[in-house]
């Protein structure tokens, strides 16, 4: 299954994590990636360390604001891909967090996604992408798309973001 977390909304991570962990509830070995968020130790990623161990990786490195940190931002995408073609054999679940806003930055390209999306369906693994900007080709290969969209946000009333809620 190719599996879409997309939208304006928060919860796509949060989205990921709970297909993650129904998973590997179920005895599934769960390989998961951070294409775009660095190591801020936010509770997400606390949690998924203590229970992916060897099987999760924080690659990113944060927002991508600067054209010129392009660089350091398509080396760190290029990481990530790296990264997922070491552990892919083992896992029966990939997830790519923020992939598809590493595709819309141009910080991840097309043929690498296909690439994945190939591999996947030969192998029969099972394929979560999450991220604003989903584009159409992909949505029509997906066999589950879920967008997420902001209704309401405390962070428009100035209110700053909550441990526990957004990290």
């Amino acid at each position: 299954m190719i599996i879409i977390y997309t939208g304006n909304g928060k919860g796509k991570t949060s989205a990921s994590i709970g297909q993650t962990v129904r998973a590997y509830g179920n005895g599934m070995n769960v390989c998961f990636v951070q294409f775009m968020k660095s190591n801020i130790k936010a509770g997400e990623q606390l949690f998924l360390r203590n229970i992916l161990q060897n099987n999760y990786h924080i690659g990113g490195k944060g927002f991508f604001r600067k054209e010129e940190d392009r660089p350091i931002h398509r080396k760190a995408a290029l990481a990530c891909l790296q990264w997922l073609d070491e552990h892919k054999e083992r896992a029966d679940m990939l997830v790519c967090d923020e992939i598809l806003y590493a595709f819309h930055a141009g910080l991840v390209q097309r043929e690498e996604i296909e690439k994945l999306l190939g591999y996947c369906k030969e192998h029969s693994k099972h394929l979560v992408l999450s991220g604003r900007y989903a584009p159409e080709w992909l949505i029509e290969k997906a066999d589950i798309v879920s967008e997420i969209c902001e209704i309401k946000h405390a962070c428009k009333q100035g209110v700053p973001a909550q441990k526990g809620i957004e990290f």
